[in-house]
């Protein structure tokens, strides 16, 4: 078995999509597990900008179209069914490749982040999204000032988990606890210049509306589910519009907005984890990952 885990991450827009398929071509013997918390739904292809089936150039692809837009999925559950992925894969003598962008997802697989067992309240969650992120933060410091110090003040579903756990234990939230795979991993950044970030997305959501059908993907969902998916970029806009409260140029303006300032999140996160070696392009990546396999 080998017993060998390679990531490769980085911000929205910086092609770490293509340079995974290209890196699972060069070793001829890999398989790749998306790291992304919005590829596991199913009918959320375009505003996710999910890879296409001809984009996988056989190559084969785990995690993704997994559940649908109703349903819930957890960190844990992720956790546990892409170890799962990564032992099998492993076992056939092949090299997991964790590709996405969602870090907090990443790490709980290779950190092995052993998170509180919450069950979902849906009415509170309900409640709580009425509340601005300002309002939540205030009252989680009250709450659990260790938890507020380190927490996205701006993310308001981590803020409103964090209130529900302290509800339904009567205690601050828990430090997380580790279970770090047991073997070296090989973290890739895929690097991009600001400028040449912010260009991509503009063209990517361009693309989306104009080529692939976004407003109708939203619209869909709105029909089939009564709702469009409001924690997600892509999709939370479109509700004003279908309300006849916004214009559709002002909707794709708060789209490229929200994914530009996502992003600056995201480089944020990145550049906490110091076991991240960024790179440019697939030459970069075919030299580190060759030091990578010949290692122990």
């Amino acid at each position: 078995m080998i017993e060998k885990l390679i990531v490769i991450t980085g911000p929205t827009g910086a092609g770490k999509t293509e340079l995974s398929v290209k890196v699972a071509l060069w070793l001829e013997n890999a398989e790749i597990i998306s790291a992304d918390s919005r590829h596991i739904y199913k009918e959320m292809s375009v505003g996710t900008d999910k890879i296409k089936q001809e984009e996988m150039k056989g190559v084969p692809h785990h995690l993704i179209n997994i559940k649908n837009p109703d349903e819930a999925f957890t960190v844990a559950e992720y956790k546990k069914k892409a170890r799962r992925k990564i032992k099998e894969i492993q076992s056939g003598d092949n090299i997991p490749i964790l590709c996405g962008g969602s870090y907090f997802y990443i790490k709980a697989v290779i950190d092995g982040l052993i998170l509180p067992q919450v069950p979902p309240d849906w009415n509170y969650r309900k409640k709580k999204r009425k509340e601005s992120t300002e309002e939540l933060y205030e009252e989680l410091k009250e709450k659990d000032p260790r938890r507020a110090k380190n927490i996205d003040r701006q993310n308001k579903r981590r803020l409103i988990r964090a209130l529900e756990i302290i509800k339904k234990t009567g205690k601050p939230v828990p430090k997380l606890k580790k279970d770090p795979l047991p073997y070296p991993i090989l973290i890739l950044g895929v690097k991009r210049k600001e400028e040449e970030l912010q260009r991509k997305i503009e063209r990517r959501i361009d693309e989306m509306m104009e080529k692939r059908g976004l407003e109708k993907e939203a619209g869909n969902l709105l029909k089939k589910y009564g709702k469009v998916p409001r924690e997600t970029i892509g999709y939370k806009e479109w509700e004003p519009f279908f309300k006849g409260e916004k214009k559709k140029s002002q909707v794709i303006e708060d789209i490229k907005t929200h994914t530009k300032q996502f992003s600056k999140k995201q480089k944020n996160w990145f550049k906490k984890d110091e076991r991240i070696i960024w790179i440019k392009n697939l030459s970069e990546a075919k030299k580190k990952i060759s030091t990578y396999l010949k290692s122990g």
